[in-house]
């Protein structure tokens, strides 16, 4: 595999309790030195293994979570069958503490090309590990971000987007994350949207053993392309819209992630007003999408608001701020639209 020639700018956090202003402000990717090397859970990971397997089993509850397990031939790579049928690996409901057995007997006291995959993702914290945050957490209440848990052993994640901003806290094993500016989209080779394994669309290349034969432009891809290695009490900020690969690294891992919108959550997500353009608008004629491209520029992207002054303020609607009540009242049309 060709690396990555850029690497991610570091910041040296160790001495730190809390995440500096510097990041949430920063849209550019930063590598947080030992953001969190103080939390207790961090330092269980580093005494041995076993230490943190029993903390994190400490914080168990009975709730079952989801898990995907595949079988050893899948190397880790969470991804679909070879004709796109279904995907290369089954969902499974189990208590975390069943999760962290399976682990325990099946992964660490094994050579991990006879092992399955285990893989946890997006669990929230507070649910399925209560208490947890007591001890372990960054402080961001006032970003209201949705904390979760990751969990697993060597296992790789395609590069993928999220909307929300990322922290992501490295607790116990080591996890290299590749990333990609999102005007790289168009080089990664990006695969379903409504098909996806975990909600969001996945680049079909095979970070780890890219085959440029099939997937040429990946190559710019990766010229713009910034890597970095995590260890235990390290962090990472992936900006909104950014592409991620992350490749868990050992045979037990776990990680805890703080996402957050810079808009409120009642604005709905982008995502779906995607889907929904390209279901009414990919059949229209060119000329007809031209125009709608110059309605999507005026009303969406131009954020000049001088262009609506003619109109009082009082019924622009939803071209003025969109409140919670106006937000909650445009769903509800649009769902008797869509019916």
């Amino acid at each position: 595999m060709t690396s990555p020639i850029k690497h991610i700018q570091e910041l040296r956090c160790s001495d730190l309790r809390s995440v500096p202003s510097e990041v949430l402000e920063s849209t550019e990717p930063l590598l947080l030195k030992g953001l969190v090397s103080h939390w207790p859970s961090v330092m269980a990971a580093e005494a041995c293994i076993e230490s943190s397997v029993s903390y994190l089993r400490s914080f168990s509850c009975e709730h079952p979570l989801t898990v995907y397990q595949g079988k050893p031939e899948i190397n880790g790579r969470i991804f679909y069958n070879d004709d796109f049928t279904e995907f290369n690996f089954q969902r499974l409901k189990m208590p975390l503490e069943q999760v962290l057995d399976a682990l325990q007997t099946e992964c660490i006291a094994k050579p991990s090309a006879e092992t399955p995959s285990y893989y946890v993702g997006s669990t929230m914290i507070d649910h399925w590990l209560p208490g947890f945050r007591v001890e372990n957490d960054l402080g961001l209440d006032e970003l209201s971000p949705l904390v979760s848990l990751w969990l697993g052993n060597q296992s790789k994640i395609a590069a993928h987007y999220d909307f929300p901003n990322n922290i992501a806290c490295n607790i116990a094993g080591r996890r290299r994350f590749t990333l990609f500016p999102p005007e790289q989209a168009d080089n990664l080779y990006v695969g379903p949207l409504d098909f996806t394994p975990s909600g969001q669309a996945i680049s079909l290349v095979d970070t780890t053993n890219p085959d440029f034969a099939s997937f040429p432009k990946y190559r710019t891809a990766l010229e713009a392309s910034l890597a970095v290695e995590l260890e235990p009490g390290d962090a990472i900020f992936i900006p909104s819209m950014w592409w991620h690969h992350v490749q868990s690294l050992e045979d037990f891992n776990a990680l805890v992630n703080y996402w957050w919108r810079v808009t409120p959550a009642y604005l709905g997500a982008p995502a779906n007003a995607l889907q929904h353009a390209i279901m009414s608008m990919h059949g229209l004629p060119q000329e007809q999408k031209r125009a709608w491209k110059d309605l999507f520029e005026r009303y969406v992207f131009n954020q000049d608001e001088a262009a609506f002054e003619h109109i009082p303020d009082h019924a622009k609607g939803v071209l003025s701020d969109v409140d919670e009540e106006m937000a909650r009242a445009i769903k509800a049309r649009l769902v008797h639209f869509l019916k």
